[in-house]
């Protein structure tokens, strides 16, 4: 492939999901520290709060389902964020395919950046346990951002921080918020939703859908980079 073509675009990555399988562990985190402090929030519940990021989601408890006790919403999200990073050290690993993906892309030389909404304090931790920080030039969170996804605004400032044009970013997401903020930010995306999630027509924005990262091939890229 030519590299000059490598050199104006980018490969724009979210993490829970889609690089690391931590996405079913924020729920036990969050029912866990929630039955600590007595917070009345179920499983079902969260569907309230898909989406937004983890200081918004305590933040919507206190108002929605008022807890005993004095504890602040800031607390119960930092308590939580503590959990699911030792959880995620200890239970998660990195979904198949991604390293391989990965390295293709740094052996071609293009710029690679992580937009995600999860805290930086937790991809600090993750991204050096799972050995995946050298893959990327960048790291940014939403929150760093007014907003959080399906918002564009993550992945505008992971663009900015590239030095590409979003309309020059492929994005990598593993939920329909995500896939909605790139492609908001008129950025093509793969989609690499959970294998119950494959069918679901929320993805047709999507500009490839993919069962897992392994999947991916060179091929794709200059396709993508094309249209």
């Amino acid at each position: 492939m030519d590299e000059n073509i490598n050199a104006v675009h980018a490969a724009i990555f979210d993490m829970d999901g889609l690089l690391l399988d931590t996405e079913p562990l924020w729920g036990e985190s969050m029912m866990a520290v929630a039955g600590h402090y007595k917070i009345p929030v179920t499983l079902q519940q969260f569907r309230h709060t898909t989406g937004l990021r983890i200081f918004e989601v305590t933040r919507f408890w206190k108002e929605k389902f008022p807890w005993p006790g004095k504890v602040d919403a800031d607390t119960v999200a930092h308590e939580i964020l503590d959990d699911i990073i030792a959880r995620s050290k200890a239970k998660g690993r990195v979904m198949p395919g991604a390293v391989d993906c990965l390295q293709w892309f740094r052996s071609q030389h293009v710029r690679t950046g992580l937009a995600t909404s999860s805290p930086m304090r937790m991809v600090h931790a993750l991204m050096d346990h799972f050995n995946l920080n050298a893959y990327f030039d960048v790291l940014h969170s939403a929150d760093a951002t007014s907003f959080g996804k399906p918002h564009p605004e993550v992945y505008l400032q992971c663009a900015e921080a590239l030095h590409i044009a979003p309309y020059n970013g492929v994005a990598f997401e593993d939920s329909v918020n995500g896939m909605i903020a790139a492609k908001a930010a008129r950025m093509k995306v793969v989609a690499v939703p959970e294998m119950a999630k494959l069918a679901d027509p929320g993805f047709a924005l999507a500009d490839l859908k993919l069962a897992s990262l392994g999947e991916f091939t060179p091929e794709m890229w200059s396709d993508l980079l094309m249209v």
